[in-house]
């Protein structure tokens, strides 16, 4: 049971309940994830937005999405996070074998390799921030990366590292 207070959908008002019910309907529910953060209406709006930023994201795969939140979430020892990514990436059609391998070697992820440079370079910068390159960036580039992908991929991966570190800190229950 989360240790933090939050907005059941049925007691909901206002934004909240806006944004719930956005879910809803998108979903047929709302996650955990989205429930943890109905203390704060701000930070769920925030994180809806950049949902829906993301979801709708013109070069940056939901795959590839999923793949960098599953191993960002592995290295952050996410238990929530890792099994909804699961879910996403078998969805999709990964195999559970392709996933543990993943898991244990983002290098096994089964993308293509221009998707691959973009999550080894995310991997890079949730291991150790200061060890990118502006050779990393170049690499990038010349498969066809921008610098706006790059940085919107980052921004996926570190903003991940901080949802893992609030959801294990408030004990999230999985869905």
């Amino acid at each position: 049971m989360s240790i933090i207070k939050t907005v059941k959908p049925e007691e909901a008002t206002g934004k909240v309940a806006a944004i719930y019910q956005n879910f809803i309907d998108l979903m047929g529910f709302v996650p955990n994830a989205f429930l943890l953060r109905s203390s704060s209406p701000e930070l769920l709006q925030g994180q809806a937005n950049a949902l829906g930023y993301y979801w709708n994201h013109e070069t940056i795969s939901k795959k590839l999405q999923a793949f960098i939140r599953l191993t960002t979430s592995v290295a952050y020892k996410c238990e929530y996070c890792v099994n909804m990514n699961t879910g996403m990436l078998m969805q999709a059609g990964v195999t559970p074998e392709e996933i543990e391998a993943t898991k244990a070697d983002p290098s096994k992820a089964p993308l293509e390799e221009k998707e691959l440079a973009m999550l080894s370079f995310v991997v890079k910068v949730i291991r150790d921030s200061n060890s990118t390159t502006a050779n990393d960036m170049e690499n990038l580039r010349n498969l066809g990366w921008t610098d706006k992908d790059i940085l919107d991929a980052t921004w996926n991966a570190t903003s991940q590292v901080a949802s893992d570190m609030i959801f294990n800190a408030f004990k999230i229950d999985a869905d």
